[in-house]
């Protein structure tokens, strides 16, 4: 395990800071800068967070926990547990699991759920066992008929997957969510360094406790040392719906994604995947589908690591989940006592073309919609700076359409450009006059000073035959804190804007947070942000263009969002009626 806290994240992660136990405030309150913990966010106070998975109607997290600490300690990996009728508010269970036994005294580290046939939930988890090794271990309900999985059992027969001879000790970890193959064997992928190799293991299963390794690797890079937290799940070539992470056939293609240490960023190829040699093919044999990850396409282009998906059968869909990490300093984390957060959960599928996935907020957090503010019909010329007033912005849902009248006016751009966005947005930023753009939002605005505002807009190129579109992020002016990294991010966005000539961009505002997704979610970019006037004051919201040209709004709407029950204790989530699931959704028989 390195000794730096992504590099043991497994799936889904949160990675938040307790208060060290001596401490006499209790750890679920924050010491000074409560105006920067979020709203709608999952948040625990103090937790990682790994596989999310749903259940007997209601959705889960684990998260992995240190309750001896203030810093992130793998020795005392535990994890956490929390519940959810509509991933939006969610109850604190307690603990799922600690390092109890040999297989995991140095702690219960990354993994997944799967649901078996018979409805069985069934835990995958990296231990790391007494002399350092990390194994592979399983878990099971206490009492399966419990729709809340309160209480878990450690089978004294762990580790069920020891360590392989030619896999580094520290380099094997984050077994995937489980799935059957036509054969009716089971199999999970893994991630590891074999032989000096960075790559993703596939082990099989008639039983789901003896395990054997596939001879071939489902995937591996020579170009990547350790590539972590993977993720295997199939996608329907048309349509927007999820499938069960078994489905496979006609129709059917997969995703693989993996998380890179090195850049603290997801990357995920699209492609076929052969269940017979369990070997990943990608579609694509241009540089995206070569042995190099960093090389593949992004989950987010911004500030975000270690996602993980799930299959919804509530609602028929695939979900997706990310650890967002702070950006301030750790005296800053220890201060307030927690660090860390949850992406919204998004929904996702493959988009028209088949080599690109499209992510969007799940529709739940319309539940926390209150008022709302609109721009209809607008024209915003060079320079100009349009308010959305009448909403409290610092929690905000806004959704706009932005047209471009012409392309005539088009900044050049060299093809070589194309290669690093981030450092092409660093250059242009949202103040850099151009043709057509930048124009888009000023989010968590400290007013008409604009002292403090963190920039999402776009910008459009002209390449040599064609156009592209370049969203950004510029948190240059984003916070007056001092010790806050604030990079800049960038991304190109697949849209046909000399087609179109229109490009939409919807933003969650979430006091630290801001997630955004460019042209209907092709492109997305998360950002974690501090802004100091929050503490005293309000947040403002603005439409901005610096190009030479206008751009006009045909539809903006932004809305208010209330705060959600997050983490609350169960008696208090039981007495809200937070856990209770519908009877059809507890009578189902949940597909894996």
């Amino acid at each position: 395990m390195a000794a730096f806290p992504l590099a043991v994240s497994a799936a889904t992660v949160i990675f938040c800071l307790l208060l060290p136990s001596s401490s006499s405030l209790p750890t679920c309150v924050a010491r000074t800068q409560d105006h920067v913990r979020t709203a709608y966010h999952f948040q625990p106070a103090k937790n990682w967070q790994n596989g999310p998975v749903y259940y007997s109607g209601m959705y889960h997290l684990f998260y992995q926990y240190n309750p001896h600490g203030a810093l992130w300690d793998v020795g005392n990996l535990s994890w956490g547990h929390s519940v959810s009728g509509d991933l939006v508010n969610w109850a604190d269970l307690g603990n799922a699991l600690d390092p109890t036994a040999s297989f995991d005294a140095n702690g219960c580290a990354s993994g997944s759920v799967t649901i078996l046939p018979d409805g069985q939930p069934v835990i995958l988890y990296s231990g790391i066992d007494a002399d350092r090794r990390q194994v592979q271990n399983i878990a099971f309900p206490k009492n399966p008929r419990d729709p809340l999985l309160r209480e878990w059992t450690k089978p004294s027969y762990n580790p069920i997957v020891p360590l392989p001879a030619d896999v580094s000790a520290n380099n094997f970890r984050d077994p995937t969510t489980a799935w059957l193959g036509r054969d009716g064997l089971w199999r999970f992928a893994i991630s590891a360094v074999a032989n000096g190799v960075g790559t993703t293991l596939v082990y099989r299963s008639a039983d789901f406790l003896r395990w054997e390794r596939n001879a071939a690797p489902l995937h591996a890079s020579r170009d990547a040392v350790m590539a972590e937290c993977p993720d295997l799940f199939p996608v329907a070539e048309r349509g927007a719906e999820g499938l069960d992470t078994s489905a496979r056939g006609a129709g059917v293609k997969h995703v693989l994604k993996v998380s890179m240490p090195d850049t603290l960023q997801d990357y995920y190829t699209v492609g076929r995947y052969d269940d017979e040699a369990d070997t990943f093919v990608p579609d694509e044999d241009d540089a995206r589908g070569g042995g190099d990850y960093r090389s593949w396409r992004r989950i987010d282009h911004g500030h975000l690591y270690a996602s993980k998906t799930f299959f919804d059968a509530r609602r028929n869909r695939r979900v997706l989940w990310a650890w967002v990490n702070e950006s301030d300093s750790e005296a800053d984390d220890v201060d307030r006592g927690w660090s860390g957060l949850q992406s919204f959960p998004r929904a996702l599928w493959l988009d028209r073309g088949g080599r690109q996935l499209v992510q969007w907020p799940v529709e739940e957090i319309e539940t926390v919609r209150r008022r709302r503010a609109a721009l209809l019909g607008a024209e915003v010329e060079s320079g100009g700076l349009r308010e959305i007033a009448g909403i409290v912005s610092s929690q905000a849902d806004v959704d706009v359409v932005f047209d471009v009248p012409s392309l005539e006016h088009a900044e050049h751009l060299d093809p070589d450009r194309l290669l690093d966005a981030d450092v092409l947005c660093a250059e242009k930023g949202a103040s850099v006059r151009g043709g057509i753009g930048p124009f888009g939002l000023l989010v968590m605005a400290s007013g008409d000073d604009l002292r403090e505002h963190t920039a999402v807009f776009f910008r459009v190129f002209r390449l040599l035959h064609e156009y592209t579109v370049l969203m950004c992020t510029d948190l240059a002016r984003s916070s007056t804190k001092a010790g806050v990294y604030k990079p800049t991010h960038g991304g190109f966005v697949n849209v046909d804007i000399e087609k179109d000539k229109s490009i939409s961009l919807r933003t969650l505002i979430d006091r630290s947070i801001v997630e955004s997704f460019g042209g209907g979610g092709r492109t997305c970019m998360t950002a974690r942000v501090y802004p100091e006037h929050v503490a005293t004051g309000s947040s403002h919201l603005y439409v901005f263009n610096n190009g030479s040209d206008a751009v006009k709004v045909p539809k903006l709407e932004a809305w208010e969002l209330s705060a959600a029950s997050v983490n609350v204790a169960e008696a208090e989530a039981e007495e809200d009626g937070l856990l209770a699931a519908s009877a059809g959704d507890m009578c189902k028989n949940v597909a894996y």
